[in-house]
């Protein structure tokens, strides 16, 4: 009689590859010790009280922030480090002029010799993970090496971590290799190399975030952008949003915007009092994975599992959902602390900073008391409107796609592309200032193609190329569309409310892909007309109306004239598509 097969208990026994790979990073790194996760909450908790012991975290009011605790990183290590990350593929130009670039021997010789004998006294944990539903035929698997109980508390809320990953690694065969140290956190010996062709990444120095945990970034959009030309689909730096309406029909959005631009909040928006029988659904605050479906419609995935935002700004009139959904069994990083043990930033609009995020007491003097980047982790499941879709294998049907930053002129409030290729070409102009989410110096408008600038796998003419392919083949592909939450008026005020009254411009983008809306044709796109917009019991006059969708022809030009410098940096590998469109729309404002 046969017997049963048995459970195989032992982690490390499920795959050969990974543990080959694991053997041959501890014999480079020499940690006292190896540690296989398996996801469970008694590894959860045991990884906690550990950090809490070495005081590491804080435990936070357990009244009123349950199971919250606070993580102070280096004051050095506070945001990502675009300036060495690379790109290292055997071709420069692969890489593109959007990345940084470095051969892939000379990558592999600086990243190991820093990795050399670099966990000695610590321990290496293996965190296997999956990016997307552990069953979707269009998720990814990655292994993450690490010597940071942070990271791996993090990981597990960010990805599908532990023994039912690399299972499906084990029946795969294939997975992206993630090597990580915090090293000694010297800015002078802090690099991010990815090597999209080995499909691998290595990181040491930073224990922060997005340079750390490397199912983010460094996987689901560097990596996985470059498998995504591969095999024929998209991965996105994108919100994925669902509109219902008081008919019980549910349109999805998927929409990029740079970072600290208003994801998060558009991704858990809470329509107006107004619009009563509206709901919104959020299937993903940051990355979307885009694949055709055999009905020609494009489809989404959220290969994420939880919520690593920007928390300064978050207060129940914000963002409700938000508020709520950090409430309870969140990492906080880098915000301050009051007198009560509660976490507090700058915009809570309740309480008092105590100590800085530096665990200083707070001088207003000495800079704000939480950092401007400062974060929370948690667990995408605790979101009031978290949406059951985002568990779905097959990820959901894209009806638009919208392409948004932070720009106090030019840009109206929303326009529509005219084709698939007129959108890539709003998608590759896309511009920013930029926030404290990276370093650098604040407020400055940068070019930010698709919000996937610092992200982008390989060099961004080919990535444009590719687009217009997935675009092409098709049959019913989403509409493209852009809006501008932060349109000023010359005081220096917003023109819109923003925030949940932006339901009145989603419901136009919406009505516009059904054909129920109208729009003027202007030299950039579609735009609403004057009575196109909902904007009944809004306090904007006509004129502020007007001046919100204004397109200013002269200065139009000048930014077309800009998009084109840009564009021209790509040189020979532009595709023509591209550079067709762009005459066509300095045509039509006269240029």
């Amino acid at each position: 009689m046969a017997t049963a097969p048995q459970r195989i208990t032992h982690l490390e026994n499920l795959s050969r590859e990974v543990a080959a790979w694991v053997a041959e990073v501890a014999r480079l790194t020499v940690p006292d010790a190896v540690v296989w996760c398996d996801g469970s909450e008694s590894e959860r908790r045991a990884l906690q009280a550990r950090l809490v012991e070495a005081r590491e975290l804080i435990p936070l009011n357990a009244a009123s922030y349950p199971g919250c605790h606070l993580y102070r990183s280096d004051p050095n290590d506070v945001a990502r480090v675009e300036h060495v990350t690379f790109v290292c593929t055997r071709e420069r130009e692969d890489a593109g002029p959007n990345n940084h670039w470095m051969a892939p021997a000379e990558a592999h010789r600086k990243m190991d010799d820093l990795f050399r004998g670099c966990m000695r006294g610590r321990t290496l944990y293996v965190v296997p993970y999956c990016m997307g539903p552990i069953d979707s035929p269009y998720a990814r698997c990655g292994v993450e090496i690490t010597d940071s109980p942070y990271v791996v508390l993090n990981m597990r809320l960010m990805t599908r971590m532990g023994r039912e990953a690399l299972e499906r690694i084990a029946r795969e065969g294939t997975f992206v290799k993630g090597l990580h140290s915090t090293g000694e956190l010297d800015p002078a010996r802090r690099f991010i190399m990815h090597f999209p062709e080995e499909l691998s990444i290595k990181s040491f120095g930073s224990g922060y975030g997005g340079n750390a945990l490397l199912g983010k970034k460094c996987h689901a959009l560097r990596i996985a952008s470059w498998q995504a030309r591969r095999e024929g689909w998209l991965a996105e730096h994108m919100l994925i949003v669902g509109i219902e309406n008081p008919r019980g029909e549910t349109h999805y959005l998927a929409c990029a915007f740079p970072s600290a631009c208003g994801k998060t909040n558009l991704a858990m928006l809470i329509p107006p009092a107004s619009y009563a029988g509206w709901k919104v659904w959020t299937v993903g605050d940051d990355i979307a994975w885009l694949h055709p479906g055999s009905d020609g419609r494009l489809y989404a995935i959220n290969p994420e599992k939880g919520y690593f935002g920007v928390v300064p700004g978050t207060n129940p009139q914000t963002n409700r959902n938000a508020f709520e959904t950090i409430r309870r069994d969140t990492i906080f990083t880098n915000v301050a602390l009051t007198a009560e043990d509660e976490p507090w930033w700058e915009g809570l609009q309740a309480g008092e900073p105590l100590f800085d995020w530096q665990g200083r007491p707070f001088d207003p003097k000495k800079g704000p008391a939480a950092h401007p980047n400062s974060r929370f982790t948690v667990s995408a499941e605790q979101n009031p409107c978290y949406s059951p879709a985002a568990d779905a294998p097959q990820g959901v049907p894209i009806s638009a796609i919208v392409f948004g930053g932070r720009r106090r002129s030019l840009a109206p409030l929303v326009y529509q592309a005219r084709s698939w290729t007129h959108g890539v070409l709003i998608g590759a102009g896309v511009a920013s200032e930029t926030t404290a989410a990276a370093t650098g110096e604040v407020g400055v408008v940068r070019r930010d193609p698709m919000a996937m600038k610092p992200f982008a796998g390989y060099n961004f003419a080919d990535y444009w190329d590719h687009w217009i392919k997935v675009g092409a083949a098709l049959e019913r592909p989403p509409q493209i569309f852009h809006v501008n939450w932060f349109r000023q008026g010359d005081d220096g005020k917003f023109l819109w409310p923003g925030f949940g009254e932006n339901m009145r411009v989603l419901r136009w983008i919406i009505d516009r892909c059904g054909g129920a809306a109208g729009a003027v044709d202007t030299p950039i796109g579609h735009l609403p007309g004057p009575t196109d917009l909902d904007t009944h019991g809004l306090p904007i006059h006509g004129s502020t109306l007007a001046e919100l969708l204004e397109v200013d022809r002269d200065a139009w030009r000048a930014e077309f004239g800009q998009v084109g410098a840009y564009l021209d940096e790509f040189g020979e590998r532009l595709p023509q598509a591209l550079k067709r469109e762009l005459g066509e729309a300095l045509r039509r404002v006269g240029g």
